[in-house]
């Protein structure tokens, strides 16, 4: 019996074909970055190349090219995948008060952070690689869709007293957010419930209370 009269029989094990064959191509591409996010999360980027992150993926080397380039690319891309406020996101989190809606909001935040926190760590400034132009742009760029996809998330999309001065405020809760993850990862000062209390009274504190102070003007979201 030939080795793929073995195949075809059931000698072989179903494993041994490649699995990248059998997925489409964002399934593909998902596993690429997963793999990515995990690598890059354990070692320094010099020390993960384009070979191991294609045989960790399950993938032909080519197919890293196909999907993003370099490996850079595939760098910055993963960065940016684990930092942007994803749009499908607000129509999960934008349901009921504004209390359940931050609360919604930062326990999803938490779980992923939870989820990636190698990778969290070394992207908000832990990991020891310095000023990274590229990086900082990506980070700039994701609390801007934040601070927007945060005001659909409540329900003040359409918000126009003090908009500017509310999506700022935003920005600046985010850079507690950011601290405040590392104090629970990093330091183990902080549970993740004291941080998850933290983050949701500082927000829901900035929408309904310094806003109004600020602007008179106590908003409700839409429905």
């Amino acid at each position: 019996m030939t080795s793929a009269q073995r195949s075809e029989a059931g000698g072989r094990p179903a494993e041994s074909a490649p699995r990248w064959r059998r997925l489409e191509p964002d399934q593909r591409r998902a596993q690429i970055l997963a793999c990515a996010r995990r690598l890059f999360g354990e070692r320094p980027y010099d020390a993960v190349s384009t070979t191991e992150l294609a045989k960790q993926s399950g993938v032909a080397r080519g197919l890293i090219n196909h999907y993003f380039g370099t490996k850079r690319e595939l760098y910055l891309e993963v960065i940016r995948e684990l930092t942007f406020f994803p749009e499908f996101a607000v129509e999960r989190l934008a349901h009921g008060s504004i209390q359940q809606r931050a609360e919604a909001s930062m326990a999803r935040f938490l779980d992923v952070i939870e989820r990636n926190r190698s990778m969290w760590l070394t992207t908000s400034g832990t990991g020891g690689y310095g000023r990274d132009p590229d990086v900082e742009q990506i980070l700039q760029e994701a609390d801007e869709i934040a601070a927007d996809r945060m005001l659909e998330t409540v329900g003040l999309a359409a918000i126009a007293e003090g908009r500017e001065e509310l999506r700022a405020m935003i920005r600046a809760f985010s850079g507690l957010a950011k601290s405040a993850t590392r104090e629970w990862l990093l330091r183990e000062t902080l549970s993740r419930d004291q941080v998850y209390t933290l983050l949701v009274t500082t927000f829901v504190t900035i929408i309904t209370q310094v806003h109004a102070e600020l602007f008179g003007r106590n908003p409700t979201p839409e429905s």
